[in-house]
């Protein structure tokens, strides 16, 4: 099979100047299918499995202000085996991109406008929304589960063929968010929601027969925006942090986020199968934590790694066309700062101790999943594009002895969240590879880039050619392709 057109998506988008809708965020409604594409290098024959990544890929004209986290969900993949690759790409048909695609117009409002502007009723914690199931992806029962980060239903799509397998039966009332875990030793994925109403979070456990066997409340002292979670062997952990909507304005209908200064960072650690009375709540050092990176047990202590913003709730940007200050400012990683932090959880005392991991401005961090929840020592890093929401080359840090390596992706050449690829054979924690998908604006296209954990700066093992150029977003996953077959019976 070579480069094969499959769709083009009908779409009434019309030119315009908004920053994420052009340049390494410009829309694409194409799929494809393709093999034989062009290779600069040579693709590893001891690589097997699939990189998964998600994408924002606005249709339609918005209604009203454009916020990049309100386009369509666009799954890319590109499925490794015996030294070839293979890639493909779908829009996810969730019931909000089939109802637009009849009217051939957009019907929800965004992150950024007046719920009461949708033409229908939508879904989330927002309210009023489409679940664009655009933010996150992991792959669960020999699946993909596609979320969105507002809470939506959770799609499934096969993760070679992306055959649609439409909305996620176990999903509770509230949804779930984007970032669900997958525990790789025990096949049970973790996930939470959060809502406007009482008790305003949940956590449950979702079995590796993709049942439904643990779903408990986490009342919360009101309506929060949690954004990640993490897990250990044996617990979960949530959050609640002082950024949150304006309680005053929300009643109103009016969606605007507050950073609270003068109130601590609580963090939830739930036994994994726990019962809301077995919570314990720590406090900690008030900030707002997008991304964790692992938890793990150490003694009687549990160790969460993330990345600790300095400024949750930044000035406007300067930099930001007009009408956009606020937006890009909180897009921009170096107006919120975030940083490689470490926090202690003391099961015995019930103190918190904190420290900084690394002081420059890091994101978007991942692990070989295999050693999710447990002891690591090996952590990888997004290094971000100053004044956008982008990224151009990747950190390796070693935890042990605190030495760390960068690579860069090139000029004018964008990343997006990388996945760690156990190399087949493999059995140190980092003996692997990086894949990744990277928009070159000089050259007009993107590519699958490929490079050895153990040597980055000898810079990409292969580059492989795109049919097209992507849009940049924001998460990825890899997932081994043993793994997927088992899971799948064949």
């Amino acid at each position: 099979m070579p480069i094969e057109l499959v769709n083009r998506v009908p779409a009434s988008l019309r030119p315009n100047d908004h920053p994420y809708m052009n340049g390494a965020w410009t829309p694409t409604h194409e799929e494809f299918n393709a093999t034989d594409l062009e290779v600069i290098g040579e693709i590893p024959k001891d690589i097997d499995g699939v990189y998964v990544r998600n994408t924002e890929n606005p249709v339609h004209d918005p209604i009203g202000r454009y916020h990049p986290f309100d386009g369509d969900g666009l799954i890319h993949v590109m499925s490794f085996r015996d030294g070839k690759a293979e890639y493909r790409n779908r829009f996810v048909r969730t019931k909000g991109f089939q109802a637009e695609q009849e009217a051939g117009r957009a019907l929800w409002a965004g992150l950024a406008e007046n719920p009461a502007k949708s033409e229908r009723p939508g879904w989330g914690a927002h309210g009023g929304i489409k679940d664009s199931s655009s933010t996150d992806v992991v792959v669960h029962a020999g699946k993909i589960l596609s979320t969105f980060y507002q809470c939506g239903e959770g799609y499934r799509l096969d993760p070679y063929t992306l055959e649609q397998h439409g909305t996620e039966s176990w999903t509770p009332i509230d949804g779930v968010s984007a970032h669900t875990k997958v525990d790789e030793a025990t096949g049970e994925l973790l996930f939470f929601n959060y809502s406007t109403h009482a008790p305003y979070m949940h956590y449950g456990v979702v079995g590796p027969d993709n049942r439904l066997k643990h779903y408990i409340p986490v009342p919360l002292p009101g309506p929060r925006l949690p954004h990640d979670m993490a897990f250990t062997e044996n617990y979960a952990i949530l959050c609640d942090f002082p950024l949150f909507w304006d309680p005053e304005l929300l009643e109103k209908n009016m969606h605007v986020v507050r950073y609270r200064r003068d109130l601590r960072s609580r963090f939830a650690i739930v036994p994994r199968l726990g019962q809301p009375r077995d919570i314990r709540w720590f406090e900690a050092d008030p900030t707002f934590v997008l991304h964790f990176l692992n938890a793990y047990e150490d003694g009687d202590e549990i160790i969460l790694d993330g990345y600790f913003e300095e400024d949750p709730e930044p000035k406007s940007s300067n930099s930001a066309p007009p009408g956009y200050e606020r937006m890009m400012a909180y897009l921009d990683q170096e107006m919120i700062r975030p940083k490689l932090h470490r926090w202690r959880f003391d099961l015995t005392t019930g103190e918190t101790r904190e420290e900084r991991l690394d002081d420059r401005i890091l994101e978007f961090g991942i692990i070989n999943n295999q050693f999710g929840g447990r002891k690591y020592r090996y952590a990888y890093s997004a290094i971000n594009e100053p004044g956008w929401f982008l990224f151009n080359g990747m950190m390796k840090h070693d935890l042990e002895t605190r030495e760390s390596w960068a690579v860069s992706f090139g000029e004018e050449r964008f990343g997006s969240e990388a996945g760690f690829a156990p190399r087949v054979g493999g059995v140190d924690e980092d003996d692997g590879y990086l894949v990744t998908f990277v928009t070159d604006m000089k050259a007009d296209r993107s590519e699958c880039v490929v490079y050895d954990t153990r040597d980055l700066g000898a810079g990409p093992v292969c580059r492989i050619i795109l049919p097209h150029r992507i849009s940049s977003g924001t998460h990825a996953t890899w997932a081994q392709g043993e793994a997927i077959r088992a899971a799948q019976g064949r």
